[in-house]
């Protein structure tokens, strides 16, 4: 199907043609909520297969330049137009559980055929309606109006649970961060297919922040078969918190930024997951005992959060959590050893690293740790740093010289 044929119509009745027109060559209704088809459906249903459709942006060059300066991005690699679009699509859950989940699918508005494809994994978002294809000032979605306008398709995953993803995000889950942005490249092939272009299987990825180690993860995963198209083309994580383990305790230690609103949210997501603690009370001080476990729900904005959380660790955790984050054991030990070693491995493609010394929040410590492991490993890589800047200045610095990186990817 050529999407361009519904360019005549009115935007409402183009919007509405194209969202049902996916959606019943997918199998599926023409729902755009937060909730999947029937369980019973979903088994049946292909990984990465196409939900639903929706345009949320329509830009040319000049309103992309404008759009990405106010986001603090250089805008001097703009060459195309942009057309955005929210796509929901089938995965998988932490637990091989059928569901759904959403992204931002970006083209340029170019005559190319074939276009190389770009993954752009997220930093840490508390909020669902943070995520970039349902958060039209988002910093991920300026991200990708850059790649697309520089005559790339862009997936750009908001990961489960965020976004109209239902349930509550599984924040730090590798299994779950692999399918849902590799399911996320399917269904981005898919789209692109029915405007008649064809993606190149070696992808560019690259990620902030929580994205950082997703990068390597969502890399390693392709290049051992995880999709039977898809392969690494390059690798370009920037400001990953590769040492996991050691992030953690540093937030125990009040040593970074923010360092309570990021240690709780680790603490309730991975208790989700794994059972961190029984009681609340065993892992936080009263009365945030009260409080916490319902904060990290996904329907609250990181203001609410801050506003509702002391500013230190310590007068948030008990001590004796704080001692199990600095001298993890068992089974959080090895969780957290997954995590650490998200760049021990041998890439087959280049791995160009961006950090700034100047990060509070994320040390730069963690991609030397990410290099060192890559060099033991015999990988082409390097390290850049963009600056003393803090944590979110850091991938403004560093985007355009990940799209330099992009040009010369083989």
């Amino acid at each position: 199907m050529n999407i361009s044929r519904f360019d005549g119509r009115s935007p409402k009745h183009a919007a509405l043609a194209l969202v049902c027109a996916v959606a019943v060559m997918a199998g599926a209704g023409c729902d755009d909520s937060r909730h999947s088809s029937s369980p019973a459906h979903q088994h049946s249903a292909t990984r990465g297969a196409v939900v639903s459709v929706t345009p949320v942006a329509d830009l040319d060059a000049k309103e992309v330049a404008a759009r990405l300066a106010k986001a603090g991005i250089d805008a001097a690699q703009v060459r195309y137009g942009v057309r955005a679009h929210r796509i929901v699509y089938r995965t998988v859950d932490s637990k091989g559980t059928p569901t759904t989940a959403s992204e931002l699918v970006a083209m340029p508005k170019n005559d190319e055929r074939g276009l190389r494809v770009v993954s752009w994994l997220h930093g840490t978002e508390v909020y669902r309606g943070e995520a970039a294809s349902v958060n039209d000032e988002s910093p991920d979605r300026s991200t990708a109006l850059l790649f697309a306008s520089t005559g790339r398709a862009v997936s750009a995953p908001d990961y489960l649970g965020l976004g109209k993803g239902p349930g509550i995000h599984p924040y730090g889950n590798p299994k779950a961060t692999v399918t849902a942005s590799v399911d996320a490249l399917r269904a981005t092939r898919t789209f692109a297919r029915r405007e008649g272009r064809g993606l190149d299987r070696r992808v560019l990825i690259s990620g902030f922040s929580q994205g950082g180690p997703a990068t390597m993860l969502v890399g390693r995963a392709l290049q051992q078969g995880a999709d039977p198209y898809f392969r690494p083309g390059v690798l370009t994580p920037v400001a990953g918190p590769f040492d996991l383990s050691g992030f953690e305790a540093a937030a125990a230690d009040d040593k970074i930024e923010r360092s309570s609103l990021y240690l709780a949210y680790f603490a309730t997501a991975w208790n989700r997951m794994y059972g961190l603690y029984g009681a609340p009370d065993q892992a936080f001080r009263a009365p945030y005992d009260k409080t916490v476990q319902t904060l990290f729900d996904g329907d609250h904005k990181a203001s609410e959060l801050t506003a509702a959380l002391p500013k230190t660790s310590k007068q948030l955790f008990t001590e004796e959590f704080l001692q199990r984050v600095r001298h993890p054991m068992g089974d959080l030990r090895r969780k957290l050893e997954v995590m650490d070693t998200t760049c021990d491995w041998r890439p087959d493609v280049p791995v160009h690293l961006f950090h700034a010394r100047g990060d509070k929040d994320v040390s730069f410590a963690n991609s030397l740790r990410c290099q060192r492991q890559l060099t033991a490993n015999g990988a082409d890589q390097q390290l850049s740093d963009v600056g003393e800047f803090d944590h979110n200045t850091t991938v403004l610095k560093a985007l355009p010289q990940v799209v330099r990186e992009f040009d010369s990817a083989r």
